[in-house]
């Protein structure tokens, strides 16, 4: 597993995205999670608990979603409901950037 040594010496773990294999920081890609309650749901904070799976661009998601990985990922069949709920939150959060 790669890591990256920060200035203060601390390990810092890198993410990888279940679509397209890009291992990044935390920070730079987007999660979604799998609640306690048996839903997906995207987490813009990354700090939501569950367990999580990251990918790096809306265009990832969509093929993540076409493949079926995020099932994979999450260790549980995610809703179509599920999918397209995250799908609008990315969306939603791909217009803010931009705009």
């Amino acid at each position: 597993m790669a890591k990256q040594m920060e200035q203060t010496g601390a390990v810092k773990r890198r993410r990888t995205c279940i679509a397209c294999g890009v291992q990044d920081d935390k920070v730079a890609l987007l999660r979604i999670v799998r609640m306690a309650d048996g839903h997906a749901c995207f987490d813009a904070t990354g700090r939501k608990p569950g367990r999580g799976a990251y990918v790096c661009s809306a265009d990832c998601f969509k093929a993540a979603t076409k493949a079926k990985r995020l099932n994979r990922a999450l260790k549980m069949p995610v809703s179509e409901e599920d999918y397209a709920q995250i799908a609008g939150e990315l969306e939603r959060l791909a217009d803010r950037v931009q705009g």
